[in-house]
């Protein structure tokens, strides 16, 4: 009998991956809808994307969150990589356990002690809340996912590619830009794409932290619908999702050529005399 095709197991996968992805089905569905009534299917329609161009708060709320999204989770990436570094590379230094502490924290802290910390801050520097105040706090707590990421394939990485280039020579800042980033460089995407979902989704800190003309995308769709869903929402929700899910895939598959051509190079290396 051959394991993991027991009934048992098959229901769990179906059930797992049903209520993980059948509301996000049924949201892009009901994004095409014809009526107004999400929940009543009346036909195939766009026109709901059509509207969606025409909201232009809804629209102002998405570039927010996009520009939010990718500058924060550009500086968490260049953050987390040298994090990332510090811990798998520098040993047993001085405030190791402070500093690995204050890494891995925000990761486990909840996001209301996490935005109200933030918040008192801002508020004792006088710092005006806005876009900058929102991105420094997807900053805060992205990062520390980043560092994860990036450690943990920097302890399986081999040292010996960096010696070898070390000993032709090679300084070791351009060892790192020319060796070990490019092999570490899925983790790195891994990071940033995590980050930048991390900061799509986030509401609770950004509700902290925002302040006049930095409303992001989570919270104008909240304050709508606690009036009620409309099917706008529906419709920003599924274009998210497809740049999110093309996003993945571009990474996935830039990995995986990546990961082709290494093991080809490390095949060619082999065989050379």
């Amino acid at each position: 009998m051959r394991k993991g095709l027991s009934w048992f197991n098959i229901l769990s996968l179906v059930l797992g991956f049903g209520l993980l992805y059948l509301p996000i089905v049924l949201l892009v569905i009901f994004s095409f809808n014809e009526s107004r009534l999400v929940t009543v299917w009346a036909g195939f329609s766009t026109k709901w994307y059509g509207e969606l161009l025409k909201n232009q708060a809804l629209l102002d709320a998405a570039w927010v969150t996009l520009r939010v999204a990718a500058v924060s989770s550009t500086l968490a990436t260049i953050l987390g990589v040298v994090a990332g570094l510090a811990m798998a590379r520098f040993g047993r230094f001085r405030g190791r356990t402070l500093f690995s502490g204050m890494i891995y924290a925000p990761l486990v802290m909840p996001e209301v002690i996490t935005g109200l910390s933030l918040l008192l801050t801002f508020v004792a520097l006088s710092v005006n809340r806005g876009f900058v105040t929102v991105t420094l706090a997807h900053v805060t707590f992205s990062m520390c996912y980043v560092a994860v990421v990036v450690q943990s394939r920097l302890v399986s990485f081999d040292r010996a590619i960096e010696e070898a280039a070390m000993d032709l020579g090679c300084p070791p800042a351009r060892t790192f830009f020319y060796i070990t980033l490019p092999v570490i460089m899925p983790a790195v995407v891994s990071g940033w794409l995590l980050a930048f979902t991390l900061s799509l989704d986030d509401l609770v800190i950004a509700s902290f932290t925002t302040g006049p003309g930095a409303t992001t995308l989570p919270m104008k769709i909240y304050s709508q619908v606690r009036l009620g869903v409309t099917p706008e929402i529906n419709a920003i929700s599924t274009i998210l999702i497809g740049i999110v899910a093309v996003g993945v895939v571009v990474a996935s598959l830039l990995s995986k050529r990546q990961e082709l051509r290494r093991r080809a190079d490390e095949r060619l290396a082999a065989a050379a005399p």
